[in-house]
């Protein structure tokens, strides 16, 4: 029979208890108040009584309880912690009585607590598993998710935001709406899976969402999909051990049994502390499924709200409790701008600065050329040469000659710098260049491949200087026919550096210095785009969006980059010049194994992502012929002219260049799609491209008679290269939205027409015309109606009204918010009704809320805007 004050929880015998001489005289181990309160927040458990507490942190001695009871005391009183019954505790604003709602496990894990349906101000908090378990919030959806993981499967119906699209997710680890932890943890129901068991397989994690990821392995025709609470906390390119457990919807799933490597052990994001002392960091990677616990003594003095870079100390073999972390480094308070840009930089593992010995290597090569070296290089600098670039650029690693030859044809020149000429093998510099593999341009900085005296001296052909090259010359006549051609090292003189600009005032006015040669280019140019388009180039190009910036960073304008006929006029002979070269070097041996080389390829769309494109282009009213694969390239630049000045072409296009395949470097000469070019590679960007680097070393060593090299050393540097590139591309796109999203904020209540960019079951992604920034309009607040998403038909159509939105429809927005934290952005549509109706619907929305969980929509109340409770950001 139990005393009255007895507790229910299980009671270690008194035997077990006793303490040997030994034991008594053993020293006894403190327990933290950082120990307690990680049982709390990353446990699975609602209610967590003291006597289980206890056997969880070792405390056995007196000492050791007394210290566990001021814990726990303290905990209480910073308002973290409540005592429940006689010796049960919970985390501070859960319910552990609540009975839990009667639906599917997934949607009742994300169901909204009477209390948070009313606007509660208490801290809420959440697992990881719980957070795994959640129905998707309209902000946990990027147009990059969308486009990788179309490219592994999934439906085209999938949501078309333009990358990157809006964004959110709860507050880190502790501020999630609504308790759920009373509820059963299991798995969420699934759909049948075919069982394959006692297969493994070792890949690569490929992130493609916070519900899942693919592993990539040569083990495997297809990539295997892995949710996320089964995946052992394996972030993108790790590497990891696979149990295959059968199909689902035709494609293997699995589960990981192993992470073999850790690509990297850190993760950005913003900190955010509680008042005992530790704190979480929510990652700014979107496709992160995890918050990172921090203790006390690991915030090494980071303050809540700063941008900061974590380093994971403890790996959970329980998917529903944190990884633990330390502070490594704090970028500042989250929204700055030296703070964002800098934490972009941090998450994409971009370098802050060049190690001494790669700069103190840079600093000691000689600027002087010696007669020697020009004597082995054939001499251009008597010939007309110049530069045409950024106006902002002073990186210029290419230049143009041009001169008239006895037969009437023209001899021209692309010079591009010799950089392997400075960075020789085996050097530091040479070893920084091959990891950067790329220079990366951020919205306000560029982070350079090369150190600043190469990138921009000895290597940049500024004018009115003697500068070392690696050459590409054609005889062609001025209908673009090609005649000859000629590789090899080069010295140049440049005679004039043009600004894009400049070159475009020359070929418009066909006036000023060297608008005769200009123009001819220019001329010859076009001819070669003809030719290209003939044999099947495609068209399809995106829009750029630049920025014009004040002294601090700030952005004070926005603008669509026009490319013009300077712009193309350089690609043309970009391109002729990559394209010779691949084919020069393909064709030194006739017979396989041929030589190695680094080759830009770029494959064939997928049958199965343009049949969803041609039916989503069908629902504008364009017809995409896929039956003759041999002419899809010219159906495909049919319909870029047909969507020219339609509110549909930004969507059509971007979604045409979604389809395709990504081009990347590769040593199998599979030719380029996209450019209808049999053999292509990259020659001609080497001061910010390493792959031009690998290009120029291999043509010089064949041009001097070298045998073949091995390959696969240069396929796995292809490898590398093709995902810093990537990353770079990511990183560039992050920084963009940053900026978008600052620009935005100074335009709150400003009216701007944009067109339908996206949708979802949640809301509308709408771009902005002017200046591309894209936001969303939540269903709940299109005014007139109750919308649902018709999926079939990439539209919204109204309840009542039948009114349908669809992709590029024309729309009046007005900005209502812009989130620097989460680089998002608001809008609602502009209303002009009376004010009384418009506040007799709010009523009836209102009212509506409350007596139905949908509200007139498909949305539980745990979507953003039902329930009456605030959005989570």
């Amino acid at each position: 029979m139990k005393r009255k004050d007895d507790s229910a929880a299980p009671r270690a015998s008194r035997a077990k208890a006793a303490s040997t001489p030994q034991q008594a005289s053993a020293p006894t181990a403190s327990v933290t108040i950082n120990q307690v309160a990680r049982e709390f927040f990353t446990s699975n458990e609602t209610l967590i009584p003291y006597r289980q507490l206890a056997r969880r942190l070792g405390v056995t001695t007196k000492e050791q309880r007394e210290v566990l009871f001021g814990h726990l005391r303290t905990l209480r009183e910073t308002g973290q912690l409540e005592l429940v019954g006689n010796d049960e505790y919970r985390l501070a604003g859960t319910d552990s009585t609540a009975p839990a709602p009667a639906a599917a496990p997934e949607v009742a894990a994300t169901e909204l607590t009477p209390d948070a349906a009313k606007g509660s101000k208490k801290s809420k908090y959440a697992t990881a598993k719980q957070r795994q378990n959640e129905e998707p919030t309209p902000e946990q959806s990027t147009s990059q998710e969308e486009d990788e993981a179309v490219s592994k499967g999934r439906p085209v119906e999938a949501e078309f935001g333009k990358d990157p699209v809006v964004h959110r997710r709860r507050e880190a680890g502790f501020d999630h709406a609504g308790d759920v932890r009373h509820q059963k943890k299991r798995r969420p129901e699934r759909a049948a899976e075919t069982e394959r068991p006692g297969e493994y397989i070792t890949g690569r994690v490929d992130l493609a969402t916070q519900k899942f990821a693919f592993v990539v392995s040569d083990e495997s025709e297809e990539d295997v999909r892995v949710f996320t609470d089964r995946l052992m906390f394996a972030m993108d390119g790790d590497t990891v051990r696979v149990r295959l457990r059968g199909q689902r919807d035709g494609r293997p799933v699995g589960d990981v049994v192993e992470v073999l490597n850790r690509e990297k052990d850190t993760v950005v994001g913003r900190l955010m502390t509680q008042n005992a002392g530790f704190g979480f960091v929510k990652p700014d990677y979107r496709k992160l499924y995890f918050d990172v616990f921090v203790p006390t003594d690991g915030l090494h003095e980071a303050r809540d709200g700063e941008k900061v870079l974590v380093k994971i100390t403890e790996w959970p073999e329980d998917p529903g409790r944190q990884p633990v972390g330390e502070v490594v480094r704090s970028f500042g308070q989250a929204g700055e701008n030296e703070a964002e840009i800098n934490a972009i930089m941090a998450e994409f593992g971009l370098p802050f600065e060049f190690p001494a010995e790669v700069e103190a290597e840079s600093e000691a090569i000689p600027d002087v050329i010696s007669a020697k070296e020009i004597e082995r290089r054939r001499d251009f600098r008597d010939v007309t040469t110049f530069t045409i670039d950024p106006a902002d650029a002073k990186d210029f690693d290419d230049a143009l000659s041009l001169r008239q030859l006895e037969n009437g044809h023209w001899e021209i020149g692309v010079h591009i710098a010799d950089v392997t000429h400075y960075v020789r093998p085996d050097t530091a510099l040479e070893k920084e260049a091959e990891f950067r593999a790329t220079s990366v341009y951020l919205v306000d900085r560029v982070i350079p491949m090369l150190p600043e005296r190469l990138s921009n001296g000895l290597c940049s052909l500024r004018p009115n200087e003697d500068k070392l090259t690696f050459s590409a010359v054609f005889e062609l006549d001025e209908k673009g026919k090609l005649y000859d051609a000629w590789y090899g090292k080069t010295i140049i003189h440049s005679d004039r550096r043009f600004s894009y600009e400049e070159a475009q005032e020359r070929i418009e006015s066909k006036e000023g210095d060297f608008a005769t040669e200009v123009n001819l280019l220019n001329s010859i140019a076009k001819k070669l785009n003809e030719q290209r388009f003939k044999k099947g180039a495609i068209s399809f190009e995106t829009q750029e969006v630049k920025f014009r910036l004040d002294e601090n960073g700030k952005p004070v304008g926005v603008y669509v980059k026009e490319r013009k006929d300077a712009h193309k006029m350089i690609e043309e002979f970009m391109l002729l010049a990559n394209r010779k070269v691949a084919e020069f070097v393909f064709k030194i041996k006739a017979r396989k194994p041929r030589m190695t080389m680094v080759y830009r390829i770029h494959e064939a769309p997928d049958p199965d992502r343009l049949q969803n494109f041609a039916l989503f282009a069908q629902k504008f009213g364009h017809t995409l012929d896929l039956t003759n694969p041999k002419k899809l390239s010219a159906e495909l630049n049919d319909l870029s002219e047909e969507v020219i000045g339609k509110p549909e072409q930004n969507v059509i296009q971007t979604l045409a260049i979604r389809t395709m395949s990504k081009a990347i470097y590769s040593t199998e000469p599979i030719g380029h799609f996209g450019l209808a070019f049999e053999h292509y590679t990259h020659f001609t960007s080497p001061i910010r491209r390493y792959p031009d680097m690998m290009v120029h070393r291999l043509l010089e060593h064949y041009l001097e008679g070298g045998k073949n090299v091995p390959v696969e050393p240069v396929e796995e540097e292809c490898k590398h290269s093709s995902e810093r590139e990537k990353r770079a591309a990511t990183a560039e796109r992050a920084s963009i939205k940053y900026k978008q999203v600052e620009y935005m904020a100074d335009e709150i209540g400003a009216e701007f027409t944009g067109v339908v960019s996206g949708l979802t079951e949640w809301g509308v992604y709408v771009e902005i015309e002017e200046n591309k920034c894209e936001g969303m309009v939540r269903i709940s607040d299109i005014p007139g109606d109750y919308f649902e998403l018709d999926k079939d038909n990439y539209r919204l159509v109204g309840k009542k009204t039948k009114r349908v939105i669809q992709f590029g429809d024309p729309l009046q927005v007005v900005v209502k918010s812009a989130n620097l934290l989460d680089r998002t952005i608001d809008f609602d549509l502009v209303d002009r009704r009376p004010d009384a109706v418009k506040r007799r619907e709010k009523d009836e929305k209102r009212g509506n809320r409350g007596g139905s969980r949908h509200g007139g929509g498909k949305e539980s109340s745990s979507k953003p805007g039902k329930g009456g409770g605030k959005r989570r950001r």
